[in-house]
């Protein structure tokens, strides 16, 4: 990455110093108050039915894996589709044999996808059976692959994509979803939820215009789909009605799977596997992340920023400031539920070794308080190198209390985040957000993601909005109740606020946008100096500083009562050629308190240490030992 000189950049807020000795760590069996074990799972994937389940439990044990993914994918294949009752054995006998050592494990099945093997040579397959269940673009062609369509897909093999208005197939599938929860199994994690718009022809087509979802979206709206829309024009407001009833109905879709798997066994959690993060991807697929932590209890997120590449090794070094953006959302949609990430460390690069980047995407997974799921080269089972893997499980078990606490924001910058507007106008409005949001990781500012969800609860100094176009009458009343409270309002770009003119400042050139262009013409020529007016323009804080090169990304909270500062490194990592980061030497954080003044400094896959602070013109100052890869520095008193 960058070589910059670190600028003095002030942060949260005060806060009250604890007792001199170091955090107790939990022990395997124990969780935070209010969490259930989504929280805290180290992840890794095993395929049903080609090992006994005595086997994985015993492999997952001795390789620090807490949380088994298991697949035998009984909705996803037309054969246990039809008849499940050998695939439902081997589930119960693997929950058993996971209680048995004090595991979880939970079990992989479909979304809207099923495949029926050897179709060429089959009379009876999903397609010649229930053509009328097939997702259609608006020309009318079904959304039937054959093998090379993707690489899960064999030769021979008929792979589907099933509406989910389709009332027969939906009602089998909730019969299959209860029975799995049956089983005493801890999870039950359902891949790719999505209208089908992501394979070779079909990412335009804005998917499904069959039967029972044209005659769904004329019940809700009055509007037939197949001519009433300008379909991929987002200023057609018939054309908004149908991206609102797209994510409505996957939304719908998985609470209904929740719904049916916990009326027969309560404790069974509900993970949607969702590849679209924040951006204009989710409004394509219709699987919106925020809507669907409302109706689930975790979220598995195979993000790529786009659509885009999810490999570690590949990464820029702004791929991995906007990785940390999608994260930190996701984090703040998620309101305490879990967040897995499902990324790939390495897939046969040939200029770097494994453990490197498996440490790297790790680190970057962790200090942003999410669970890291690295398989082997793009899989979702084993791993790219075990050793490592068992290192960095381990190290995370040790350190979980740390890692999965609640995070409470003390004093910190708002940032909005609308998904109406992201909906409307994707590109637009997440090209203000991700550089907005990156500024402030760079500038080391403590700051908040603010949604629809949170905003009343919000007490912050500062909340920018940027270049939010589309605002309910219920935000703006929120916003001007924060304004009355006395928050600084900062909108970039359009202003929909309706706020007189005092108690707003604006910005209409955006400068998020601005920054994120300069990051992306020259990255190690930018730093938060290129926005000083906007930075400028957040109300001050004396409470936290830290100084630390824009090349390592904070994240600043209240952990247990204590202030905690998380550090990821990413400075000289470059995409294929280099995993190892510029030590970082020198980072300092001080704040004005009383006291002796002690912190603890733990180093990503280290101990921890104790560090003393020295008072300098009225504030506690520590400096850091040599941050590596990553760090986590916790204050007491």
């Amino acid at each position: 990455m960058r070589h910059h000189m670190a600028a003095m950049l002030l942060v949260g807020s005060a806060f009250a110093l604890y007792s001199l000795h170091p955090r107790q760590e939990p022990s395997a069996g124990t969780t935070p108050e209010g969490q259930n074990w989504t929280r805290r799972v180290r992840i890794a994937g095993y395929g049903l039915g080609r090992r006994p389940p005595s086997e994985i439990v015993r492999d997952a044990t001795d390789s620090h894996v807490f949380g088994i993914e298991v697949d035998n994918d009984i909705t996803g294949r037309y054969e246990s589709f039809l008849d499940p009752d050998v695939k439902l054995a081997d589930i119960r006998a693997l929950a058993s044999e996971a209680h048995a050592a004090g595991n979880r494990a939970f079990v992989y099945i479909a979304g809207t996808e099923c495949i029926t093997k050897d179709a060429d040579s089959n009379p009876h397959t999903l397609a010649k059976d229930h053509p009328d269940w097939l997702q259609r673009k608006r020309s009318g062609e079904p959304a039937i692959f054959t093998g090379g369509a993707a690489f899960w897909i064999r030769k021979g093999d008929e792979d589907v994509w099933i509406s989910p208005y389709a009332t027969a197939w939906r009602e089998q599938y909730m019969t299959r979803v209860r029975q799995i929860a049956a089983t005493g199994i801890d999870g039950i994690y359902v891949d790719i939820p999505y209208w089908m718009t992501h394979f070779d022809g079909w990412q335009d087509s804005w998917a499904s215009f069959d039967d029972y979802t044209v005659e769904a979206f004329r019940r809700k709206t009055g509007l037939d789909a197949r001519r009433d829309l300008d379909v991929g024009n987002f200023a057609d407001p018939h054309f908004r009605q149908w991206i609102d009833f797209r994510i409505e109905t996957i939304t719908d879709f998985m609470r209904e799977i929740d719904r049916n798997a916990k009326a027969v066994n309560p404790m069974v959690m509900t993970i949607p596997e969702i590849y679209p993060g924040i951006e204009r991807a989710a409004v394509v697929v219709g699987a919106d992340v925020y809507q669907l932590y409302g109706v689930t209890d975790a979220i598995a997120h195979e993000y790529a920023i786009g659509g885009g590449n999810h490999v570690a090794t590949s990464r820029s070094q702004l791929d991995w400031f906007r990785y940390q953006v999608g994260m930190r959302t996701f984090r703040a949609f998620a309101q305490g539920k879990a967040s897995w990430i499902l990324n790939y460390s390495w897939d046969g690069d040939k200029n770097i070794a494994p453990p490197e980047p498996m440490m790297n995407l790790a680190m970057s997974v962790v200090m942003v308080g999410a669970n890291s799921w690295d398989a082997a080269t793009h899989v979702m089972s084993g791993s790219n190198d075990l050793p490592t893997r068992k290192r960095i499980f381990e190290w995370i078990e040790k350190h979980e209390k740390t890692l999965y606490e609640p995070r409470a924001p003390i004093h910190p910058v708002g940032v909005y985040f609308s998904p109406a507007t992201r909906n409307y106008f994707p590109d637009e409005f997440m090209r203000s957000y991700q550089g907005m949001v990156i500024l402030l990781l760079q500038a080391h500012r403590e700051f908040q993601i603010v949604t629809p969800r949170t905003l009343t609860a919000f007490r912050g100094s500062t909340l920018i909005l940027p270049d939010v176009r589309v605002l309910e009458d219920v935000e703006r009343t929120a916003l001007g109740a924060q304004v009355s409270r006395g928050a600084r309002l900062i909108v970039t770009g359009t202003d929909a606020t309706g706020l007189s003119s005092d108690a707003v400042r604006r910005f209409p050139d955006c400068p998020g946008r601005a920054y994120l262009k300069r990051l992306e013409t020259d990255f190690e020529k930018t730093n938060p100096s290129a926005a000083s007016d906007v930075i400028e323009a957040i109300a001050p804080d004396e409470g936290v500083r830290v100084e630390a090169s824009p090349s390592v990304a904070t994240d600043i909270a209240s952990v247990g009562g204590k202030l905690h500062i998380f550090f990821a490194n990413f400075d000289g990592l470059v995409a294929g050629q280099n995993a190892v980061q510029r030590p970082q030497q020198g980072i300092r954080v001080s704040f004005a308190a009383a006291g002796r003044g002690k912190a603890w400094f733990l180093p990503f896959l280290g101990e921890a240490v104790p560090l003393q602070g020295q008072r300098q013109s009225g504030r506690l100052v520590f400096v850091l030992p040599e941050v590596q890869k990553g760090a986590i520095v916790w204050f007491e008193e």
